[in-house]
């Protein structure tokens, strides 16, 4: 009896073991759902692919826009994803964590730059100083996404902001709103490339990736107003623009800072496994970082945290390739 119980046991054992090495080994299969900004529709398209080359049990479903819009419609509307990625690492914290996510992964970062094409109005004319002169030119048409939705266009009125104090004009901001009518104002920044391609706007602001990735003419600005260089975020915090708040009827300040792209993994995310795999391929050189990099996003290569804290809660395949960094 002795034998019996102990040959059951050690088959029980064995069994046990294989079931644990099978799951550990794994491979990630089913549905992926990714929230993202509309900036990172091109590179994450691409991403796509190649993870799907890797791991073709995973079927990768992505859905962009606005990045404020994607993160309320995870908090608010809970509509289901696994990862949300925000062209404005601020937009998770402010509406995911801690209610919908525990960390938030910095992994990019950009520039503004105003958009055009050879049809749109004094194309052969505008450059980095007079940019802000041809914007109040009758007749010109701009516009911006909207910066109740999208991270985009909040940081194109910074960038408006920041532009009368660096060039010294009192009134500057307001004479360039009062050229841009409210029409001109779309839910996300990559809908107004269509806009600019087909010659019914002149100009548009955009991030450099996106200019890059789309083919478009664009104007490089100064350090002081492109929101690209950290160094120069005690000038950016001079931009203050207000915003819809989580609840109907409220509002919060934006305050102006270097674009910096954050990442997370949802607490419910239905396959974790799948999300792991996802972002260990995107925090990899070889991999997303390699992409964003190539497509005219600089990466932040190692990826960043904010505190040990958070870097404890991070999965074991992703926390080695993340450091600490304010």
């Amino acid at each position: 009896m002795r034998i019996a119980s102990s040959f059951t046991a050690a088959i029980f054992t064995a069994a046990c073991i294989m079931l644990l090495c099978g799951s550990a080994m794994a491979e990630p299969s089913g549905k992926l759902v990714i929230f993202h900004a509309g900036s990172l529709s091109v590179p994450f398209a691409k991403m796509e692919k190649e993870f799907e080359k890797m791991y073709p049990k995973v079927d990768v479903q992505r859905e962009a826009g606005g990045s404020t819009k994607m993160a309320r419609l995870i908090s608010e509307v809970g509509k289901p994803a696994d990862i949300m990625a925000s062209a404005d690492y601020v937009v998770i914290d402010k509406n995911l964590i801690p209610d919908f996510a525990s960390w938030n992964i910095r992994f990019a970062t950009n520039q503004m730059v105003l958009c055009y094409t050879d049809k749109s109005k004094f194309a052969d004319e505008i450059n980095s100083d007079n940019w802000y002169e041809i914007l109040q030119r009758k007749g010109v048409v701009w516009g911006h996404s909207d910066p109740n939705l999208d991270p985009c266009g909040y940081r194109s009125l910074m960038v408006l902001q920041l532009a009368e104090k660096f060039y010294g004009k009192a009134g500057l901001y307001q004479k360039l709103l009062d050229n841009r009518p409210k029409k001109n104002i779309r839910p996300k920044s990559v809908e107004l490339i269509s806009l600019l391609q087909s010659g019914n706007m002149d100009y548009a602001w955009e991030y450099r990736s996106v200019a890059v990735q789309h083919g478009l003419k664009f104007v490089t600005l100064d350090k002081h107003l492109n929101l690209g260089d950290y160094k120069y975020t005690p000038f950016y915090k001079q931009a203050v623009v207000e915003v819809s708040g989580k609840k109907p009827g409220t509002t919060i300040k934006r305050i102006g800072k270097s674009i910096t792209y954050g990442i997370t993994m949802l607490d419910k995310a239905e396959n974790k496994e799948a999300a792991e795999a996802f972002l260990k391929y995107l925090f990899s050189p070889d991999g997303g970082l390699g992409i964003l990099k190539e497509m005219g996003q600089p990466p932040f290569d190692p990826v960043r945290i904010s505190t040990d804290n958070q870097l404890k809660m991070l999965p074991s395949q992703i926390s080695p390739l993340v450091e600490v960094r304010n």
